[in-house]
């Protein structure tokens, strides 16, 4: 019998929510199979059971359980251990705490129906956002019927309503008359997607509801630029590429272009204080999107591109490495890749996409040949703030700053 004990999740909270089971009490599970969902003030967090065996909840739904305290075990066999704890009743969330996001949780308390009082339920603030977003209402979550709403039950029902239900949000559930026993990612001819790739169904369930994205493509000649770094990485000493060098670019052009890095709220764009580049890395294991802050000069953001190389081989990135990204920058290396169009991730209103660069041959007058090195750079708008002419206007100013 192995044990299941609450981490040390963040150093703000003494407790935190028990949101979601992912395996139900007496089910089979497997090492490393993401057992519960834990509600912070910092973030949603799965835990995972350590050894394979049968899983006894040793907590309810629902209630708050510090770190160290005893969430499920696991047996060899199917029957309950005979000193499994008995499960307490749900209790109300401590006053003033908070779930996720950074401001408190909104929603809480109660609403009366009639002569029945109905317990509203608490909408964590990145729920909230997506409320906004997506233009759900309270009475709109509250039919859903949930304690806890969490982002992804608001982008769920948001791919309810315009038809993509398919992609479902809550990728690992199992669907309405599937066998629980083959809908768990272990049967032969089935992938039980990993919480990176689950985050990402969210993103893109979201972003493809909510965002009419238009996209425009233009030919840069890289192969200055690519003459360049060598040098540049001498200089800087860190590794400097095409990639390093469109975040400084893309950064430089937001006093000139400030809606590109807006976001929209209703019918107004909530404008950026700075720019703050999101810049996609795929190792195979997920797609992450770590964001650069400190784009004040070409060394600093050379150095957050190399740690987050690092931490994209390792999946380690720290929950402040992924929020807060007002634009991003796509990186598609692959040598046949000639033309992508990025995913607008929900929050920003635009994504640059760049290829891999292609030699083509140049014909001159006198009918000799060279050769130039040049990329398929293209943009992802949202097509309710940004139109055609403004994305080519930024993407003119993009190949003028590259060229400085």
């Amino acid at each position: 019998m192995a044990d299941i004990r609450v981490p040390k999740l963040n150093n703000n909270d003494t407790e935190y929510l028990i949101v979601e089971w992912l395996v139900e009490d007496g089910r089979s599970v497997v090492a490393g199979e993401a057992v519960a969902v834990l509600e912070t003030s910092k973030a949603a967090d799965e835990l995972e059971a350590g050894v394979s065996g049968h899983l006894h909840h040793a907590a309810a739904l629902n209630t708050w359980i510090a770190p160290g305290a005893l969430l499920a075990r696991v047996t060899a066999e199917a029957t309950p251990p005979p000193a499994s704890p008995v499960l307490e009743s749900p209790a109300p969330a401590p006053s003033g705490s908070v779930l996720s996001g950074s401001e408190p949780v909104a929603g809480e308390g109660m609403a009366g129906q009639g002569n029945a009082p109905a317990l509203q339920p608490v909408v964590t603030d990145p729920a909230r956002a997506a409320m906004e977003e997506s233009g759900v209402s309270d009475s709109d979550v509250a039919s859903l019927g949930l304690a806890v709403i969490r982002r992804a039950d608001v982008e769920a029902l948001v791919a309810r309503r315009t038809g993509e239900a398919t992609a479902t949000v809550r990728a690992d559930a199992p669907e309405s008359g599937t066998d629980p026993e083959k809908a768990d990612g272990r049967q032969a001819g089935t992938h039980r997607l990993s919480r990176v790739q689950r985050a990402v169904a969210r993103a893109v369930t979201t972003s493809h509801a909510a965002i009419p994205a238009a996209y425009t493509v233009v030919r840069f000649e890289v192969g200055p630029l690519l003459a360049r770094t060598g040098e540049l990485s001498r200089q800087v000493r860190r590794p400097v590429g095409l990639a390093e060098l469109f975040v400084q670019a893309v950064a430089a052009l937001h006093p000139a272009f400030p809606l590109f890095f807006a976001s929209i709220d209703g019918d107004e764009a909530r404008l950026a204080d700075a720019p703050r580049v999101g810049v996609t890395f795929d190792l195979g294991e997920g797609l992450y999107v770590p964001v650069v802050r400190d784009t004040g000069s070409l060394r600093k953001i050379a150095e957050a591109l190399m740690r987050y190389r690092l931490a994209a081989a390792e999946g380690d990135f720290r929950e402040k490495d992924l929020t807060g990204a007002n634009i991003a920058v796509t990186l598609h290396t692959d040598a046949d890749v000639v033309l992508a169009i990025p995913l607008i991730f929900p929050g920003t209103v635009c994504a640059l996409a760049i290829t891999s660069p292609q030699s083509e041959p140049v014909l001159a007058e006198d009918g000799t040949v060279t050769v130039r090195t040049v990329a398929n750079i293209g943009l992802a708008y949202d097509h309710r703030l940004i139109n055609g002419r403004d994305a080519a206007l930024f993407l003119a100013a993009l190949r003028t700053e590259l060229r400085a």
